[in-house]
């Protein structure tokens, strides 16, 4: 079987590893058509403080990585090598695991953003939506790609260190947590936004 407790990335099944993925993914998906789909602009486009991210920027910070490690994602699995034969186990390197560590929705801790990923203070239109929109379902036709191939592969280089490489299951992980963890960021931005403004006396 698998676990995924904390930090901790334990080995675990293919099948039972892309199944949790999947999971995640139609979770973000009901969310986004749910929760801020919906929204008006003057929602989307609120912050609580010049430092806090709107909606918008949540998803835009997201639809920024989506546009590096979506291309890499499917370069990876496209690859030759990729087909070749599953491994029955999911393993996690150190690197895979602290790079689950430091975006899964738990963690709370602020991490720094790079400057290039760092969507504040753009002008962002709800065009964010449809690409984030595209991208989670662009992420879901990865997953049976995925099921032949070999996760434990490494293969997907990391974006701000190109030399440093993410096994592709590592990867596809620390994507979709960093989806969550972004999204859940994005929900609390929504809820601020139209809560009542306490009266100055």
């Amino acid at each position: 079987m698998f676990a995924l407790h904390n930090s901790q990335c334990l080995p675990m099944r293919p099948t039972a590893f892309l199944t949790d993925l999947q999971q995640r993914l139609a979770s973000l998906d009901a969310t986004l058509h749910q929760e801020l789909l919906p929204l008006p602009e003057a929602v989307l486009n609120h912050k609580q403080s010049p430092e806090s991210w709107s909606v918008l920027e949540c998803l835009e910070h997201l639809n920024r990585y989506g546009r590096y490690y979506l291309p890499a994602l499917q370069r990876a699995l496209g690859h030759p090598e990729a087909a070749s034969k599953p491994e029955e186990e999911v393993g996690f390197s150190w690197l895979g695991r602290k790079s689950y560590e430091l975006v899964r929705p738990e963690n709370r801790k602020a991490q720094k953003t790079l400057s290039r990923m760092n969507p504040a203070r753009s002008h962002l239109t709800p065009a964010v939506l449809q690409e984030f929109e595209a991208q989670l379902a662009a992420w879901s036709s990865l997953l049976p790609l995925a099921a032949q191939a070999n996760l434990n592969r490494k293969a997907v280089p990391v974006e701000f260190f190109r030399l440093l490489k993410l096994r592709v299951g590592e990867a596809l992980l620390f994507v979709v947590a960093h989806m969550q963890r972004h999204v859940q960021q994005a929900q609390r931005a929504a809820v601020i936004s139209v809560q009542p403004q306490p009266q100055l006396k």
